[in-house]
């Protein structure tokens, strides 16, 4: 066997055929990705130190609101994922997730929790379907569910400009815009609270894994 026999059978056994370059593609391509509005006050002092990647010790409660935009989970659509997480910061939480979502919907978030959000699954001490209300303000936002409710203001920065914060140290919190509290309250078996004046934020969240 010549050379140029040899390297012409050579490469013929290396060569990477479409389904074995496919099947490379789909082992590199995400399991899950999502993008999603965010929306959360919280206990802390304006700003909070938490969403800065330096939390402080102490008790902090929140509640978040969580509105997929776009995604995918195995193939599954994301779109229109819509939940609350009301939390006690490292000891619990409890999810509340909108009644108006289908039945598929419902079984589409039941596999993403513990895949995109394992920290606030792993801790939930309920997972309910419940009513949940949104409606944007003149400058602010409310949303809530039966045991939670938030009302947020935006908190202007110079010349009246919205606080706009780039950089900070988590997918969750991509063009994160300042807000103060006007009203957070919970009230369940876990825990009540009531605070005004308190750190608010909206955000983009863009992950995958």
């Amino acid at each position: 066997m010549d050379r140029r026999e040899f390297n012409t059978k050579v490469a013929g056994a290396l060569a990477i055929t479409p389904a074995l370059r496919a099947s490379a593609v789909r082992a590199q391509a995400p399991r899950w990705s999502l993008v999603a509005d965010v929306a959360e006050c919280c206990s802390c002092a304006i700003p909070c130190s938490c969403n800065f990647g330096r939390p402080e010790p102490g008790t902090c409660h929140g509640t978040r609101l969580i509105q997929v935009r776009e995604g995918q989970l195995e193939g599954a659509d994301l779109a229109g994922l819509r939940f609350v997480v009301t939390f006690e910061m490292r000891v619990w939480t409890r999810i509340f997730m909108d009644d108006r979502m289908s039945a598929a919907q419902f079984a589409t978030l039941d596999r993403l929790l513990p895949v995109a959000f394992a920290g606030f699954d792993r801790q939930a001490r309920a997972k309910v379907r419940a009513p949940l209300t949104m409606q944007e303000t003149a400058d602010g936002f409310r949303f809530g569910v039966p045991e939670s409710t938030v009302e947020m203001k935006l908190m202007a920065g110079l010349d009246g400009a919205r606080i706009v914060i780039t950089g900070l140290p988590n997918p969750a919190y991509r063009d994160y815009v300042q807000q103060e509290s006007v009203v957070h309250t919970h009230r369940s078996a876990d825990a009540q609270w009531s605070y005004s004046g308190t750190n608010g934020f909206r955000s983009l969240m863009r992950v995958n894994g």
